[in-house]
This record gives structure tokens, C-alpha cells and sequence, in this order.
């Protein structure tokens, strides 16, 4: 039915394109017949969920092998940068996939790989290192985990001569 319809559709377009001036035939908007959404859409059958466990995931997201069991997945908190970057990006913890072959275009320089999966490190982040874990088990990656970077404050030098605290003021009289 939808066929017969669009193939008078391209006919009329067919025609038109062929003629021009007053004979053009015009469709009647009074010759259309009405249809029902259930003669359009085909019938729908009732949804029932499917339960997935982690193992099964992992074998339905048609990744290849290479991608999954060679690969060793690092975990860490990354450190402050060298910069005198405050502490805000270092809460969240990340994972970082082994390094693979990459090559040099020759034309344009830039660096190539075949490796889907290297620039996936940069934008996972976790707030917990158990989540980090839960998620490489989930899609069966090997994984090592870093040790966490303590935080060491140290005491401000040249604010601690000017405490009040301190017996270090001396009058200037």
C-alpha cells in the first residue's frame, strides 16, 4: 500500500517535471483517503527484559580480542601537574591503557595508531578507586593499581616569621 502510494508520488514528480504551464495535473486534497496509524506502523510486540551479568557484557559488545584480554589497564590518582596548578583535578581517579605501535603520517606528520582504545583513558574518570576496578572487571582488562600520592603540606616559611604566635617579632624600637 505505502508502495502503490509512493510510486504514484514519483510519477506526479515524473510528470511535472516533463510538463509545464496550465496543464499540470493538480491532486485533489479531497480524493485522499484517511488511514490509521495501525495500517502505517507495523505491530508491536510487548517488551520483556533481559537480564545481562557482567561476564555476558562484556561477549555482547562485539569487541575484538586483541582489544580486550591483551590489554593491561593502569589505575591511578593523578598527581598535581608542575605548574602552579592548585589541587582540583587530582580527586577523581583514572585508568590509562599500555601504550600500542604508532606511526608518523608522511604527508601530514601526525601520529597514527590502530589502536581504538588509546584515546580512552583521557576522558574516564571515577570517583572511587572501586569503581575503577568494578568497571576493568566488567570488561575483562587486566589491571594494575597505583599507589595513592599523599599530600604533603608543609608549612609556609615566610608567613611563619610575622605569626603572632610566635616570639620571633621583634620591635622595631
Amino acid at each position: 500500500m505505502i508502495r502503490s502510494g509512493i510510486s504514484m508520488v514519483a510519477r506526479q514528480v515524473q510528470v511535472r517535471s516533463l510538463t509545464s504551464g496550465k496543464d499540470l495535473p493538480v491532486p485533489r486534497l479531497h480524493d485522499a483517503k484517511r488511514k490509521d496509524v495501525e495500517d502505517i506502523l507495523q505491530p508491536t510486540f510487548p517488551k520483556v527484559p533481559v537480564t545481562v551479568t557482567g561476564d555476558e557484557a562484556a561477549e555482547i559488545g562485539g569487541r575484538p580480542a586483541e582489544h580486550t584480554e591483551e590489554r593491561t589497564v593502569r589505575i591511578f590518582r593523578a598527581a598535581r601537574e608542575a605548574t602552579q596548578a592548585p589541587w582540583g583535578n587530582t580527586k577523581a581517579w583514572r585508568i590509562e591503557f599500555d601504550n600500542r605501535q604508532r606511526w608518523e603520517n608522511p604527508l601530514m606528520g601526525w601520529s597514527s595508531s590502530g589502536d581504538p582504545l588509546s584515546n580512552l583513558s583521557m576522558n574516564l574518570k571515577f570517583a572511587s578507586k572501586e569503581d575503577a576496578i568494578e568497571f576493568c572487571e566488567k570488561n575483562r582488562w587486566p589491571y594494575e593499581i597505583e599507589k595513592e600520592h599523599e599530600r604533603k603540606i608543609l608549612p609556609k616559611n615566610y608567613g611563619s616569621n610575622f605569626a603572632w604566635s610566635k616570639k620571633t617579632r621583634v620591635s622595631t624600637k
